[in-house]
């Protein structure tokens, strides 16, 4: 069975994707397909969904919810898929290096992983923001820190088993570096448990932004899905609208990529291969 296949054997993955694109795609022309200014209010306050020119409704301060949620999409996903990268970056690099020398440089590395993977996320997330500003570069790099660990150490695991293997010896008999054993010959054969975690890391890197704008930490110049979270506390029975949608973007998105990474790992696991 081929991998597309196997990753597009269920409904749900199917949903997933489909629902990720439309994202993605929503997230790219947000600023020509909002019907309103999403930082800009109005007369219309609260007024309800399916209303004259307001799809799903407006605002305590007649803003467009449709635009701002369309305008949120971007801050979400750039949030998540910087923070990943980053991660990878850091948590590749560290477990490789841990796994491919060994001796005393894998125990020091890996107790630098266990001290950052024992810190609580969300409440470091909050302290930092709190002291150092709300942004979006800031609130990447805060996240990408506490997200490595878990990611190393898998990295680590696989590396070390593979170092020894018949053809990561064969081409070290070849004349082939340590750079190029890593970049060639290990690390592709290990890149299935680090695509799962990726895709992991991304739906908890949305979740982690919108919980620090719902705070009120996140950055005041961009709209958020959390920060209109935020502004719906006070008109939860009056104005339901306000925060049923961001909400339910925020609900879906990290189901999508929860459900994507499950999706690929059964489709890359070997020992599902043949089922």
């Amino acid at each position: 069975m081929s991998f597309t296949r196997r990753l597009l054997g269920r409904w749900s993955t199917r949903f997933a994707l489909g629902f990720l694109v439309l994202l993605v795609l929503c997230a790219l022309l947000a600023p020509w397909i909002s019907p309103h200014d999403p930082l800009v209010g109005g007369q219309d306050a609260l007024q309800p969904p399916l209303s004259a020119g307001y799809l799903l409704g407006t605002d305590n301060l007649g803003r467009d919810i449709l635009s701002r949620t369309l305008d949120g999409s971007r801050v979400s996903l750039l949030v998540g898929l910087a923070s990943a990268f980053v991660a990878v970056c850091l948590g590749v690099l560290v477990g490789a290096l841990a796994g491919y020398c060994g001796g005393w440089v894998d125990p020091l590395l890996m107790r630098v992983a266990e001290f950052f993977q024992t810190l609580p996320r969300f409440v470091v997330a909050l302290i930092v923001v709190a002291l150092f500003g709300a942004s979006v570069p800031k609130m990447i790099l805060v996240i990408a820190l506490l997200a490595w660990p878990q990611l190393a150490r898998v990295v680590r695991a696989s590396v070390a088993t593979l170092r020894n293997a018949q053809f990561v010896e064969a081409a070290r008999v070849a004349g082939m570096g340590h750079v190029g054993l890593l970049a060639k010959q290990i690390l592709p054969n290990a890149a299935a448990p680090i695509i799962v975690l990726t895709s992991l890391d991304v739906a908890m890197a949305i979740l982690m932004e919108a919980s620090l704008s719902f705070f009120g930490l996140g950055d005041p110049n961009r709209v958020s899905w959390g920060a209109m979270l935020n502004d719906a506390q006070q008109y939860l029975r009056d104005a339901w609208w306000m925060s049923a949608f961001p909400g339910l973007a925020i609900a879906l998105t990290v189901l999508s990529f929860n459900m994507l990474g499950d999706a690929l790992n059964d489709a890359l696991n070997p020992k599902r291969r043949e089922r």
